[in-house]
């Protein structure tokens, strides 16, 4: 079930685009600004909004750490802006001066591409924020934009209907007419699939447009062959124009926005329709998953974003830190483990963490003494701090086997609750959510929207020992192994 859990309504425009990252929303609009929100509780950051541009904002990326924010507009430039302190750090002029319509982060952060309503098309290196190579389309603007997984090509969408694929030295691969009316947006899965036929993994592709529809591609990236484009499928749904559409994190949803005012989530593998959300009041403008975390977050024309929460028993947009299991968290990548730690608030440790290749594996065999001796922290704080974290991702590979009772997951955080209060509204929360929601104004339920008629918080005692009793029972079937052990207590703590 996805459930509206929260709209912000901060700007006074239309809103064109939304992003994420591990931590943070953002969303650009015609009134000039971009405004940037903690996922925790969806407050608005201090520095927020940002003011630079002077026409009208189309499209904001996140670098994949978070660390960057790039935003490009109606004026000619894309702006970098760290997202730390809301500071800019570059204003890249596109050449020709045309309008910025679309700009994207390449998957290593090593690219920033800008894509203009002239067609023009540059690559930006992101290193030194200098001009790296450029090019153009051959008709329309530029108005879409996705990279691969490993960032070797990336694909362009114009208005004159085409998809053009390109390698990491502007050169264009190939170009199909995709759209009759002109593309609007496409997105590329990073989860690749295999082909029965021939054992070739793909890549999906989504690209929708003016003619109302949602394509799929099957893309394979081959470097000695170069790039293979097949048309798998259209979807159905949409009675006007598709105006955006990306796919979960993991690959198993696709979302779609349009004029018709819908939002629609597909089930990639069978293009089923899951969801139809129909909330917003104008053209949908946008759509977008978060990538750690089960959001979807949806802007319009009616200036809203609306914030939605996917029921954690269906397919969410969750990567490999939601999707915590002895598995998958031993397979983490370098880059895997960098992401969690943005998202635990640990960005500080990424490069310190990158420097020692500390993977999956090591995560979960680190110590106080290892983080003492081998990565040289002094600081106890901070190596309570992570050990904590570290618990925490080992209390949720208790659930490898039998997924987490629905009931004992917070509504605001979808986690296991510690200390479950129950509000007025008559539904159980963890506490320290539950009163930062309070906290920041909001005197309605998480759950019905409804006005909260006390703020009185009751602990939930005999949920609390349901919780305990439950833990305990999963902990007694796993092996005894170091990870099965589950919770590893550690003097520090």
């Amino acid at each position: 079930m996805a459930t509206l859990i929260h709209t912000l309504a901060d700007h006074s425009d239309d809103v064109n685009c939304c992003a994420f990252s591990p931590s943070l929303l953002a969303t650009c609009s015609l009134d000039k600004t971009v405004r940037i929100y903690s996922l925790s509780d969806f407050t608005e950051l201090s520095y927020s909004p940002l003011k630079g541009h002077t026409y009208a904002v189309h499209c904001c990326c996140f670098s994949p750490l978070g660390h960057l924010l790039a935003s490009c507009s109606t004026d000619g430039t894309t702006m970098v802006w760290d997202t730390h302190d809301g500071q800019v750090l570059a204003v890249l002029g596109q050449p020709s001066g045309s309008p910025v319509r679309v700009c994207r982060f390449s998957p290593e952060s090593t690219y920033l591409v800008s894509g203009a309503a002239d067609g023009s098309v540059v690559l930006w290196n992101v290193q030194s924020l200098k001009l790296y190579r450029s090019g153009s389309v051959k008709d329309g603007s530029l108005v879409a934009c996705a990279f691969s997984p490993n960032g070797n090509c990336f694909v362009t969408g114009s208005s004159w209907g085409d998809i053009t694929i390109w390698d990491d030295t502007m050169r264009c691969l190939y170009n199909e007419k995709a759209h009759d009316l002109g593309v609007t947006c496409c997105d590329i899965s990073s989860q690749p699939i295999s082909d029965g036929e021939h054992g070739s993994r793909y890549f999906q592709m989504a690209s929708c447009g003016q003619d109302n529809k949602v394509k799929i591609w099957l893309i394979l990236f081959a470097d000695s062959l170069g790039v293979e484009l097949r048309y798998k499928c259209t979807l159905s749904g949409h009675s006007a124009p598709v105006l955006a559409c990306a796919f979960s994190y993991d690959g198993q949803m696709l979302v779609s926005g349009s004029v018709d005012k819908c939002v629609i989530i597909y089930e990639t593998n069978t293009g089923n329709i899951l969801h139809t959300l129909s909330q917003h009041t104008r053209y949908v403008t946008t759509c977008v998953f978060a990538p750690c975390t089960a959001l979807l977050a949806t802007g319009s024309m009616d200036k809203t974003v609306n914030i939605w929460q996917f029921d954690s028993k269906q397919p969410c947009a969750g990567n490999t830190v939601e999707k915590e299991s002895e598995v998958a968290v031993q397979n983490w990548s370098e880059d895997d483990v960098s992401a969690w730690l943005c998202a635990q608030g640990l960005t500080d440790l990424v490069g310190l963490f990158k420097r020692n290749n500390i993977d999956g594996k090591e995560l979960l065999h680190l110590t106080k003494e290892s983080l003492t001796n081998e990565l040289k922290i002094e600081s106890l704080g901070l190596r309570s701090k992570i050990l904590q974290k570290i618990e925490e991702l080992r209390m949720k590979m208790v659930s490898v086997s039998v997924a987490i009772p629905d009931e004992f997951l917070c509504p605001i955080t979808r986690e296991l609750m510690k200390e479950p209060v129950i509000a007025a509204d008559g539904y159980s929360y963890e506490k320290e959510a539950m009163e930062n929601w309070i906290s920041n104004k909001r005197r309605s339920s998480p759950m019905t929207n409804l006005p909260l008629h006390s703020l009185m918080l009751t602990p939930n005692r005999t949920l609390k020992m349901a919780i305990s009793r439950w833990l305990e029972t999963q902990q007694k079937t796993l092996p005894a192994t170091e990870f099965g052990r589950g919770i590893i207590k550690d003097p520090e703590l």
